[in-house]
């Protein structure tokens, strides 16, 4: 998706697969694929900061979208894949969704990300990831349960 915008990719983040990454990254690196390694998190936090926009695509559907955060936190507005709980940490304000798996959308979407403001993703972070709104989620939702306020479980029994 970069590539088709016109973006040079930075990679950062350790090398879980040292065979898939000699067979499918390596070949491609060059002027406009960089390998930055296993960054330590202030020289991460400099490079997402430092990043024109994040790109989001995750191959499965994570439960919190944490290097959305983590890029909105440093002022980085992020395109991503909707997927799992990335719907819930970005907002039109900050990023854009597309359907996962879209990679002429995802590219299409970088170039209006790019012109966000990063102000406003700083913002976006401090007001919706911050430890605070976790917290405070968290104790709104025991005071629903322990009020009774939840949805009904689905009748019936499970089957083995």
């Amino acid at each position: 998706a970069a590539r088709r915008a016109g973006f040079p990719i930075v990679l950062a983040g350790p090398i879980s697969d040292a065979e898939y990454f000699d067979r499918m990254i390596r070949p491609r690196l060059g002027p406009e694929v960089t390998y930055l390694g296993h960054l330590a998190q202030p020289e991460l936090a400099a490079a997402i900061g430092g990043a024109a926009a994040t790109l989001v695509t995750p191959l499965w559907d994570e439960p919190y979208g944490l290097v959305v955060a983590e890029s909105l936190a440093c002022g980085t507005p992020v395109a991503a894949f909707a997927r799992g709980g990335i719907p819930e940490v970005l907002t039109p304000d900050c990023g854009s969704l597309v359907a996962a798996g879209d990679v002429p959308a995802l590219a299409r979407a970088i170039p209006d990300v790019v012109g966000r403001s990063r102000a406003a993703a700083r913002a976006h972070a401090r007001e919706r990831c911050s430890e605070r709104r976790m917290v405070d989620t968290y104790v709104d939702l025991y005071r629903r349960l322990a009020r009774g306020h939840t949805r009904p479980r689905a009748q019936g029994r499970a089957t083995p």
